[in-house]
């Protein structure tokens, strides 16, 4: 009896940890350097902004230690943390991957080797697209 009592308690323990590690978020497939392509304003206020139309370029390049570093026009503006997490979307009260840097929550719409489109999770809904 003890020893079923020790293997039952092991096994909970275990799927435990295994259930813990896969409601993680895989956040690995977005570190690299992104550079910004445009920014298109949601429905209450829209807008396109391109580095043509707002005249600067910028780039952001998650790290492997949790960091995000913002770049406009090659110069270094920010250096802040990142974190990615399961969560809530705002528009459509559905689980998500979000993304929260320089004070601000996004939705990660598009994740893959080339696109990288983050929506703010918030009433303005405004979207951001990034390419490698």
């Amino acid at each position: 009896m003890k020893h079923l009592f020790v293997s039952f308690t092991a096994f909970f323990l275990f799927a435990s940890f295994i259930s813990a590690d896969a409601s993680k978020v895989n956040s690995s497939a977005i570190i690299n350097t992104w550079t910004w392509e445009k920014s298109v304003g949601g429905t209450n206020n829209p807008y396109l902004a391109t580095p043509k139309t707002i005249g600067f370029t910028k780039k952001v390049i998650f790290t492997h230690n949790g960091r995000v570093i913002t770049y406009k026009n090659n110069v270094e503006i920010r250096n802040s943390a990142y974190e990615i997490e399961k969560g809530i979307g705002y528009s459509d009260h559905t689980e998500h991957d979000l993304i929260t840097f320089e004070g601000k929550t996004y939705v990660i719409e598009k994740l893959d080797n080339q696109n990288l489109t983050i929506v703010s999770n918030n009433q303005d809904g405004s979207r951001t697209i990034f390419k490698r």
